[in-house]
């Protein structure tokens, strides 16, 4: 169920990060989150442990008790704190009562739906005061998650640490079908002295061998100073403000600061009911001997299935054992006693009017009478909401006035409608949840184009809806390229080919662009201009811009010319100087580049040589001790410039191929 993945995902990202449950997750093939209410497979809880081991590279068992301890945590901090605080006062009263806590959660439909067996537990004292730890589960390999639980909910509401060890672990026959049957061997170690034991329990929590440890150190003087002192006060030493259990230490605090501990019952002489009265008050009980013969039942459960009035008739014909799953025998019965039973009719020993009806469930306590070796089952009728009242064609008033079945019967059918609105809500959240992260995927896609179109500050200045101004840059890097014989290629081929061509030759370099941390301002057909140092200014800029223009030359040679077969040409020119930047139109708006450094870079393109990089006079004085091998070409004529001393970039010194072409 949902409850478990999400406290399973919460461990993991509270004490790994994201990063490790999105790893672990994508492992597993299971979604990001859970519904807390909604039923999952157990194959997507036992996955996600077994790749949390791979993945944490920590053993199995380990996860699970560590899962164990949060999971008792997770609970708490879920608002189950108070219902698991009052369990019982000491860690066996605590244990032996998890199943009426799981039966009650049942009841509810809160955890545990129709198809889902929750784990069941039974707990043994021992004479030197450890117990032992019954585990019984449909789920095989989670056994460990038990010591996690029970050692974190001991340290937390009794001051106790304990030590479990598995002492026996088979597959249970007693119960019906195979089932996984773990025995611990549970011993305790008090943490804290009395006095400085959390406040925030109900009541004083004694391990559950102390107790006699402090009777024994009881004196009779002790006893007859508690005798005198109870004598001489009476009743004044009850203020009506005082907790009860001050109103106890003010009546049996000895003068040693010792408390004396100890209740004996009084029991009539006789039992003052009649027969009749006994079962109109409880008229969903039922008392049955060692063989299982009905000896006595209430006037209710006689209405519903008259087969019992006749006595002496065998129960185990009229109804089977739905909780705990153990089979239907006196022996079996006693050793889970201290369990929730619940009953179920057999449909072919109802009368006619209920064949169509859904069989009626009880529950209850099972009570051994020692002195008649019978059996007492003191039960109500198993029914979460009206619906299932009316099903079986029952009212509230066959149910006994003094049973809380009633009252719960109403608030369940308002806590089902509260509990539906909430999975409603849970489930537009994990729909809205789901929406945005489509949202920021596409939000992410649309920036990123964005930014592919324009620098980033840019972008987000115009998303803004502010104005850009334009901009400044007193030096910076600019390259242009074209492909050698262009006009001609284009002439001899189709157009697609010529598309596929300059798609293959810019694709290489765009991630060129990447790799060097240089700007690419356009292409326009097969010239395509790229700028270092703008938009953001940096001193490397020349030397960027060269390690790219090296890289285009060894990129080129993987693009083949559709005419001849062999790897295109290109020419690639580049200058320095100042540049004025901006973003120019509002349809399709560009970041432009303005300055007669535009101009000169573009002539040093287009008189250059194929395969080769040509350099103006003010890129050279740039890169000329920085590591690279550069030659004069001497002076040329350049047109709308006159004469021009410029360069040819050969190779860097210092980097690999590799490097120039960013593979690992």
């Amino acid at each position: 169920y949902g409850f478990i993945n999400t406290c399973l995902k919460s461990l993991v990202v509270e004490k790994y990060g994201e990063e490790t449950w999105e790893k672990l997750r994508l492992q597993a093939g299971v979604q990001d989150s859970f519904l807390t209410f909604e039923v999952y497979k157990d194959e997507i809880t036992m996955q996600l442990v077994d790749k949390a081991c791979k993945v944490l590279g920590v053993p199995a068992d380990m996860v699970l008790r560590e899962f164990g301890k949060y999971f008792f945590e997770f609970c708490k901090r879920s608002g189950y704190d108070h219902m698991l605080r009052t369990l019982g006062g000491n860690l066996y009263e605590f244990i032996e009562n998890l199943d009426a806590l799981h039966s009650y959660l049942f009841w509810l439909c809160l955890f545990f739906p129709q198809e889902m067996n929750a784990p069941s537990f039974r707990v043994e004292k021992n004479e030197d005061g450890s117990m032992h730890l019954h585990y019984y589960s449909d789920r095989r390999g989670l056994c460990h998650i038990v010591p996690g639980i029970i050692g974190a909910a001991a340290l937390d509401f009794f001051n106790t640490e304990i030590s479990m060890k598995i002492v026996n672990q088979t597959e249970e026959e007693e119960r019906t079908g195979k089932k996984e049957h773990i025995v611990f061997l549970v011993t305790q170690n008090p943490v804290f002295p009395y006095k400085e034991r959390n406040e925030f329990s109900s009541s004083p929590q004694y391990p559950v061998d102390s107790e006699k440890q402090i009777e024994n150190q009881l004196t009779k003087e002790d006893l007859e100073k508690a005798k005198s002192t109870i004598g001489d006060k009476g009743n004044s030493v009850c203020p009506v403000k005082k907790s009860h259990w001050k109103t106890l230490r003010g009546i049996i605090t000895l003068g040693k600061g010792k408390l004396l501990r100890g209740f004996d019952p009084v029991y009539p002489k006789s039992l003052w009911i009649d027969t009749k009265t006994f079962c109109n008050g409880l008229p969903f009980h039922m008392v049955f001997d060692k063989e299982l013969k009905v000896k006595q039942a209430g006037v209710s459960i006689q209405k519903i299935v008259p087969g019992l009035q006749t006595m002496g008739i065998c129960l185990d014909h009229y109804f089977k054992i739905i909780h705990p799953e153990v089979p239907f025998t006196i022996s079996s019965i006693q050793k889970f006693i201290n369990s929730q039973f619940v009953f179920q009719t057999r449909r072919e020993m109802m009368p006619e009017s209920w064949k169509e009806r859904p069989m009626l469930e009880l529950r209850g306590q099972m009570m051994w009478m020692e002195s008649l070796q019978c059996m007492l089952y003191l039960c109500s009728p198993l029914l979460r909401t009206l619906h299932e009242l009316e099903e079986r064609q029952m009212h509230i008033a066959d149910i006994a006035p003094h049973d809380v079945t009633r009252d719960l019967i109403l608030l369940n059918q308002q806590r089902l409608a509260e509990m539906e609105l909430s999975n409603q809500l849970e489930r537009k959240k994990e729909e809205l949840r789901i929406l945005s992260k489509h949202l920021e995927e596409e939000k992410k896609k649309t920036e990123a184009l964005l930014y592919a179109m324009l620098p980033q500050h840019v972008a987000n200045q115009l998303k803004e809806g502010k104005r850009v101004e334009a901009g400044e840059f007193k030096e910076c890097t600019i390259l242009f390229s074209d492909v050698v014989t262009f006009t001609n290629i284009c002439a001899q081929c189709e157009p697609i080919q010529i598309v596929l061509m300059l798609n293959s030759m810019y694709l290489r370099f765009d991630r060129l662009t990447t790799v060097h941390d240089v700007y690419k301002v356009e292409t326009i057909g097969d010239a395509y201009m790229v700028v270092g140092g703008v938009p953001v200014p940096v001193p490397t800029h020349a030397e960027r811009v060269a390690n790219f223009a090296l890289g285009m030359i060894m990129a080129a040679k993987g693009v083949q010319n559709p005419v001849s077969g062999n790897p295109i040409q290109i020419r690639v020119g580049i200058h320095t100087g100042p540049v004025l930047a901006g973003v120019v139109g509002e349809k399709m708006p560009r970041y432009c580049l303005f300055g007669d450094t535009v101009n000169i870079a573009s002539r040093m393109e287009s008189h250059g040589v194929p395969s080769k990089i040509h350099l103006s006079s003010s890129a050279y004085q740039c890169l000329k001790y920085k590591n690279f091998e550069i030659t004069e070409r001497g002076e040329i004529e350049v047109k709308g410039k006159g004469k021009m001393h410029t360069y040819f970039l050969i190779r860097n010194k210092t980097a690999t191929e590799n490097e120039i072409m960013g593979r690992p």
